[in-house]
């Protein structure tokens, strides 16, 4: 005989952990109705989806970002999913803000710190993707979280929460909140790999310079001159893959730098995250 429930008890465990009325009902039957023994049962059943679903891509999702009132610090997160409709699930975008605004508020220095963060009462970040598995049947991740500190900071969510961006500038000044902005609508629209050249890995600019050196003497190049050719290849790299060398979109000619310094000659950026879907 099945463990008598009450609708209020049933309603008391669907607010807290978001599952659906049938899923807190069945786990609170399971738990003979002891409260905590039922939220157990849910991580449970989350934790075997997850292990089901593990082979699975999670390839859609939500990205949030997200700045300090007083905008020295920004966050970006990527919470993901499987399919589009659950993506774009207000509930799901609500618990996704959740996670961002946590994270925002303790600014954790990266993703596995923010899956250990307490969430609700006695229930982590990893918890809670979990038991968000268990209640939507499908592979739910923390795949992404990136964070900016800065004199400025400032977010821009792209695309129905598809990208999201933090950029740092080194001060404030006059007009930075519109022209921070389209930066970076600048890094969501060209995908800049570092700030400058200075931030490109090594092993990025070792890999290019073979490259140029490559493409030149299948070119048929003299070989004196390949290390040459390479460094001017690597320079026109720069300028497609660095943020302060791109060509900004939306100015004349310029480049972002050149931009930048339109406001302010020592105005410059520090850092960004850059966080997308796929």
């Amino acid at each position: 005989m099945a463990f008598k429930i009450s609708a209020a008890e049933v309603k008391k465990l669907r607010d807290q952990t978001g599952a659906g009325m049938m899923d807190c009902k069945k786990a609170l039957q399971e738990a003979e109705g002891d409260f905590d023994g039922a939220i157990e049962y849910l991580r449970k059943k989350g934790q075997k989806m997850t292990e089901k679903r593990a082979d699975r891509e999670a390839k859609e999702g939500v990205v949030l970002a997200l700045t300090s009132e007083d905008n020295s610090k920004g966050i970006a997160v990527r919470i993901s999913c499987e399919t589009d409709f659950v993506a774009k699930n207000d509930e799901f975008v609500a618990f996704v803000a959740s996670i961002a605004e946590l994270a925002l508020a303790n600014f954790p220095e990266n993703a596995e710190a923010l899956a250990a963060l307490e969430l609700s009462a006695g229930k982590t970040v990893a918890d809670a993707l979990i038991e968000k598995t268990g209640v939507i049947g499908e592979k739910i991740e923390l795949n992404s979280y990136g964070r900016v500190e800065a004199a400025k900071v400032i977010s821009y969510v792209h695309m129905g929460n598809k990208a999201g961006v933090v950029v740092g500038f080194n001060k404030d000044v006059d007009n930075l909140e519109t022209a921070g902005k389209d930066v970076a609508m600048q890094i969501a629209a060209m995908h800049p790999i570092a700030v400058d050249k200075d931030g490109v890995d090594a092993s990025i600019v070792e890999k290019e310079i073979e490259i140029g050196k490559e493409v030149a003497r299948n070119e048929g190049k003299p070989e004196q001159l390949l290390e040459r050719i390479a460094m001017g290849k690597l320079n026109a790299f720069y300028k497609e893959n660095t943020l302060l060398n791109q060509e900004f979109v939306k100015g004349h000619k310029q480049t972002v730098a050149q931009f930048l310094g339109t406001l302010d000659k020592d105005l410059t950026v520090t850092s960004f995250v850059h966080i997308t879907l796929g």
